[in-house]
């Protein structure tokens, strides 16, 4: 894994924080998640254009959790087909 450093805006920091307490992640956990989103939203390819590619708009969803130990399951479950 490879370490790094971020700037963030207050506020954003702020909701970050919020979502990892509700969550019980870490705030490395929440911007790698958050990171991973991302990414999957982007195809891999490379298209000869001539047109400057704009980022789309961000999507607007909030994660809803009632049970804590689910979640935790379903991350276990997601995460070990990132092991090999």
């Amino acid at each position: 894994m490879i370490r790094t450093q971020i700037q963030l805006p207050d506020t954003l920091y702020q909701e970050i924080r919020r979502v990892a307490k509700s969550q019980e992640w870490s705030i490395a956990e929440v911007v790698r998640r958050g990171a991973e989103m991302l990414v999957r939203s982007y195809p891999n390819f490379k298209a000869e254009t001539t047109e400057a590619w704009v980022f789309p708009p961000p999507v607007s969803s909030k994660l809803l959790v009632s049970d804590s130990d689910a979640i935790r399951s379903l991350i276990s479950e997601d995460l070990e087909g990132y092991s090999n």
